[in-house]
């Protein structure tokens, strides 16, 4: 199996330097760059492609949220776990509103960081407990005058649940023999219809519902 490739983004040198140890120390994984400002974490990510973007939120040039968008217009499938010392909703629900697929605060223990840098690679969401429960308790609160979402088909739960496992669109269609024009598409209508706007937030739906539990997100 091949290493999973990181790219580190951090202005503080130190921080760098402590994940690098303790990435490059870890079997199968490997350091593949690391920038100290939000720019060049949009440029290295487009020409390094790493597996996984472990980014802080606070940069200079361009800040987290800015690279983080930047980096998924230009490739709407990176993996990036964002790893930060502040959780305020500000910053909080713009990261996974951007498609960050795991948010830390840097109190994360080592191995769990370990662990969530794994399950970002796979597709899988990953948070801090805290930022979890802030999250679902977010998407349990319905804006002002909301409608209630259009049902999902028997098929769109299908995909749906499979998305929540971190399953790929080409691994969905695998799994339930379709084409992967077609899951695409079911993916489309599953968002449109719940109005969310990427798989993370599909994800935690998911949770949040009962269509899956984390028991049923096998590890990669």
């Amino acid at each position: 199996m091949s290493e999973i490739r990181v790219l580190i983004a951090d202005d503080h040198a130190i921080v760098r330097e402590g994940l690098r140890a303790l990435i490059n120390t870890e079997p199968g994984m490997v350091v593949a760059g690391e920038a100290t400002d939000g720019l060049e974490a949009v440029q290295l990510a487009q020409r390094l492609a790493p597996d996984v973007i472990l980014l802080d939120l606070v940069m200079p040039r361009l800040d987290g949220i800015g690279a983080l968008r930047q980096i998924r217009a230009h490739n709407p499938e990176a993996h990036v776990l964002i790893l930060t010392s502040f959780a305020q909703d500000d910053q909080l629900f713009p990261a996974i509103q951007a498609g960050a697929l795991g948010y830390l605060l840097k109190e994360t223990s080592p191995d769990e960081l370990l662990e969530a840098i794994r399950q970002v690679h796979c597709g899988q969401v990953a948070l801090a407990p805290s930022v979890a429960r802030r999250v679902m308790e977010h998407l349990r609160q319905p804006a002002q005058g909301e409608s209630l979402p259009e049902p999902l088909t028997d098929r769109e739960i299908e995909v749906l649940r499979l998305v929540a496992q971190g399953l790929s669109n080409q691994d969905v269609a695998g799994v339930l023999v379709l084409s992967p024009a077609t899951v695409r598409t079911h993916v489309g209508n599953i968002l449109g219809k719940l109005s969310l706007s990427n798989r993370t937030q599909a994800a935690l739906y998911a949770l949040r519902e009962g269509l899956i539990t984390l028991d049923e997100i096998e590890p990669c």
